[in-house]
């Protein structure tokens, strides 16, 4: 990648999009040398598409009940995300389990951000399910896409402690609160060069990332 160029981001979103918001305000910041060049929703309404518009970056609609099957729509979604020509995939609340082959076709350059301590609590409820388990701590993973559902390495974790006070909607707005430090952070070093997913695992500055 030419290093005076941006690293060309794609987000996909499904929701409200406000992990969107700190990676558009991290680039208008120069935080690093990247711009978000599109944005795709697979859900109509969702109001990450409004902070595209407000923020003039191309957005998308590809809605996934407008398909026959998982392939027409992931077919239909990288489609529209290769016409963009993205240096990195980056899924900010984007609610699809997405299919292998889709998955294969961005190998190393698609990231995922997880609201629980990976490989603790894949899937959904992760807060709740935290509490549940009475854990004295709780946070957010930041990982590489691969066909393991939230099972891919782990680039960066950021780590809370549970309060006697917590429940499961006040545990998800401090857990957010790291999202939108975190991510920006992630996606930096990537466009930065500095962060790549090799054979063995995600490496940053040519190590092997080990969170133990």
């Amino acid at each position: 990648m030419d290093h005076s160029r941006k690293c060309r981001i794609v987000v996909l979103i499904s929701g409200s999009g406000t992990n969107l918001q700190a990676i558009i305000d991290a680039t208008d910041n120069n935080q690093f040398n990247g711009e978000v060049v599109g944005v795709i929703s697979n859900k109509e309404g969702a109001y990450g598409l409004t902070r595209a518009e407000t923020a003039t970056i191309s957005s998308q609609l590809v809605e996934h009940t407008c398909f026959n099957s998982r392939d027409e729509f992931e077919l239909a979604l990288s489609n529209v995300i290769d016409s963009y020509q993205p240096d990195l995939i980056v899924l900010a609340g984007f609610m699809r389990i997405l299919g292998s082959g889709f998955v294969q076709l961005y190998s190393g350059r698609m990231l995922n951000i997880h609201p629980s301590l990976l490989p603790k609590y894949q899937g959904l409820h992760t807060h709740q399910r935290a509490l549940d388990a009475g854990d004295k701590e709780h946070g957010i993973s930041i990982h590489f896409v691969t066909e393991e559902l939230d099972g891919g390495p782990i680039v960066a974790q950021t780590k809370i402690d549970i309060l006697t006070s917590d429940d499961e909607q006040s545990l998800a707005k401090r857990a957010q609160q790291l999202e939108y430090q975190l991510y920006p952070k992630v996606i930096g070093w990537f466009c930065e060069k500095r962060l790549k997913l090799s054979k063995a695992g995600a490496e940053l500055d040519g190590q092997l990332i080990n969170l133990d």
